[in-house]
């Protein structure tokens, strides 16, 4: 802890049960960053730092580089190729999400996310791409980019955003107006849930 106190949250207790498997892999990695679970005993990896996916099937054979078809990422320090999850209907339309550090023109980057549908194979790759959403403002830092995806049940899609690190971040995770800092929640076309708890405030961002 920072201070006395700091990890005062109060701890959860539960008797679930669950089971732990190791996976060996085969092959080398570039700092693998999130897995998903693939129908039949797959899993689909994120190497942050090659900015790339790979599938690993149930016997640890490791797929060819999934790159083409992939934003360009910035892979320096913590930004990369980062979180990544599955439609909730993938069983029938193969389409998976994915976060990113996204570099910009004039030299500054921030999160973004995009999706595309997943084709297995020999060699596997992505069709349809499309960036859904960029945080903005953007900055100059390879710092602090979250990227957690979750899938609520109504099936509306969750960002995390970091706050960059960097102090012009840092005072505006609590500016309702800045999207660093903050949890986002959109639709899979990357556009804005009409029930959003900011929808129609003027001194908040309806995301």
């Amino acid at each position: 802890p920072a201070f006395a106190g700091q990890t005062r949250a109060p701890a959860l207790t539960t008797d679930t049960k669950f089971e732990v498997k190791q996976v060996t892999k085969a092959g080398d990695f570039k700092t693998p960053f999130a897995v998903e679970f693939l129908p039949g005993g797959k899993f689909l990896v994120t190497e942050r730092q090659a900015g790339q996916f790979r599938i690993i099937d149930k016997d640890g054979k490791v797929s060819p580089p999934i790159k083409d078809g992939v934003p360009a990422v910035m892979s320096l320090a913590q930004g990369g190729l980062l979180d990544v999850a599955l439609d909730p209907n993938f069983a029938a339309n193969q389409m998976i999400y994915w976060s990113f550090s996204e570099p910009k023109a004039d030299g500054t980057n921030n999160t973004a996310v995009a999706k595309g549908k997943l084709i297995d194979g020999a060699q596997p790759r992505l069709e349809n791409v499309q960036v859904i959403y960029h945080q903005t403002p953007s900055l100059n830092s390879p710092l602090h980019f979250g990227s957690r995806l979750v899938f609520a049940k109504d099936g509306t899609l969750f960002v995390t955003q970091g706050e960059r690190s960097i102090l012009p971040g840092r005072v505006q995770a609590q500016d309702l107006k800045s999207g660093l800092g903050k949890i986002v929640r959109i639709n899979t076309d990357g556009t804005i849930p009409k029930d959003n708890p900011f929808v129609g405030k003027a001194d908040a961002r309806p995301r």
